[in-house]
């Protein structure tokens, strides 16, 4: 499982034109679900990323985590981060989950998310969607389950 996080001042996602999620300060969260993925690759990152020390503290150190802050996520699905694109011109999305499985993975990574206590909005996986991110710093972290 992969995520790209993204520490946000705000962020929306839209579909058909209408906000179905939005967060003010934390973080957007852009997670991609490979095949081979199990719930454990979820447990992995909620808990990398609810607790990562990201956040500035009073004297500007990256020394605060989201829980520490009270901050949000919105997540969004995005398939495409588990593309290989080092042959050829176009990638190659065979490593992705099979929708099934992937919707039932992010879907569980946000139930995880809340569980932590954390205020979680959320795309609609599959879809079409446009993504609004007011970004903080910028400050983006790539987490790959695979490689902790």
């Amino acid at each position: 499982m992969i995520a790209v996080i993204q520490r946000s001042k705000s962020a929306s996602v839209a579909v058909d034109e209408q906000i179905i999620g939005k967060i003010d300060h934390g973080l957007l969260v852009l997670l991609g679900v490979f095949q081979d993925d199990e719930k454990t690759d979820a447990d992995f990152l909620i808990s990398k990323i609810a607790h990562l020390r990201i956040f500035s503290d009073a004297d500007g150190k990256m020394n605060l985590s989201l829980k520490d802050t009270g901050g949000s996520l919105l997540v969004v699905s995005q398939f495409t981060l588990c593309g290989d694109w080092r042959k050829g011109r176009r990638p190659s999305f065979i490593k992705a989950a099979e929708p099934v499985k992937g919707e039932a993975l992010y879907d569980y990574f946000v139930k995880k998310a809340r569980a932590e206590s954390i205020l979680v909005a959320t795309g609609c996986f599959g879809a079409m969607m446009d993504v609004k991110l007011t970004n903080d710093g910028p400050v983006t972290f790539v987490l790959d389950s695979r490689t902790n």
